[in-house]
């Protein structure tokens, strides 16, 4: 189930400089889910769904890394792609 990125994306995800490198699709959905600011929002709503497609085979997971960082940059989540 899990799908490795070839890069990992490095975010402050528990504040500014305190940064977590996330490396696969897996780690990436339970990061949305469980630690998000954001209850919704458009680039969110979409990294699910490209998650999803790329669990079941139908993207690549290249695709979900980038939705991720576009989902990151909408909670203003500091980002080093």
């Amino acid at each position: 189930m899990s799908k490795d990125w070839n890069k990992g994306v490095t975010l402050a995800l528990e504040g500014p400089g305190q940064f977590r490198t996330i490396e696969t699709v897996q780690e990436a959905s339970w990061v949305l889910i469980e630690d998000w600011p954001l209850e919704d929002g458009p680039e969110l709503d979409k990294a699910l769904v490209v998650f999803e497609a790329v669990l079941k085979g139908k993207k690549s997971p290249e695709a979900a890394r980038l939705a991720f960082i576009a989902a990151a940059m909408e909670a203003g989540i500091e980002v080093k792609a």
